[in-house]
């Protein structure tokens, strides 16, 4: 029987009184902006400020979310890596758009991004690869990612197995394995605000590329 009642869920509240977002105060780029933010993150020493919710949709418009660490942002896109036979591998596939959310408790901030999602180059994907720890090469070819499996001691098994093949010569990048980009055509800085009266500033993506930006209502 679940113990945690409605009423203290209900009671749960939180109010933002850190700061602000107003128009006088924010690019009129929003990588630029984003590029600000994220580096706040960094120097205020959160965990994992990289970190991300991914989510995707089957055609038929089932959801699916997750957490993924963002491993590089240009102004061509966001990239993250992972197997492309995965879940959200699968979903992109068969339809290639996508949401991250990155929320910072501790700035009481949210940013919000959508856009289409293209795979970065087998280059990218292999320089990338090869700058990562061993051990984390290895888990990318263990791991069947998504599909199951008979127990923990299969994945241990194979990882034992991987370890010793590749004691003594570099690991290949496996062809399932690599990067996306989530190109963007919408970027929202949320700022948490008092009484719930948050500020939220959209950017939105005209057809000839530029960009511009509004309020929203909390």
């Amino acid at each position: 029987m679940m113990s945690i009642d409605k009423e203290t869920t209900q009671n749960l509240r939180q109010d933002y009184r850190s700061a602000s977002l107003l128009e006088q105060d924010v690019f009129d780029n929003p990588f630029l902006q984003f590029e600000k933010w994220f580096s706040e993150a960094l120097k205020s020493e959160i965990l994992e400020p990289n970190a991300m919710t991914v989510a995707t949709s089957t055609v038929n418009g089932t959801p699916s979310a997750r957490i993924v660490l963002l491993k590089e942002f240009t102004e061509k896109g966001f990239v993250f890596y992972t197997n492309y036979d995965s879940k959200k591998g699968q979903d992109i596939t068969k339809n290639p758009q996508a949401a991250l959310v990155f929320f910072w408790a501790d700035l009481e901030r949210q940013i919000r991004i959508e856009g289409v999602v293209e795979r970065i180059s087998d280059e990218e994907s292999t320089a990338y690869f090869h700058s990562r720890p061993k051990g984390s090469q290895l888990g990318a070819l263990t791991s069947p990612q998504s599909s199951s499996i008979p127990d923990r001691k299969f994945l241990e098994d194979k990882l034992a197995s991987l370890s010793e093949e590749f004691s003594v010569k570099d690991i290949p990048k496996p062809k399932y394995w690599g990067g996306y980009r989530v190109i963007p055509n919408r970027i929202e800085f949320w700022q948490g605000r008092s009484n719930r009266l948050h500020d939220r500033l959209v950017y939105i993506q005209e057809k000839d590329s530029s960009w511009k930006f509004e309020r929203l209502a909390p």
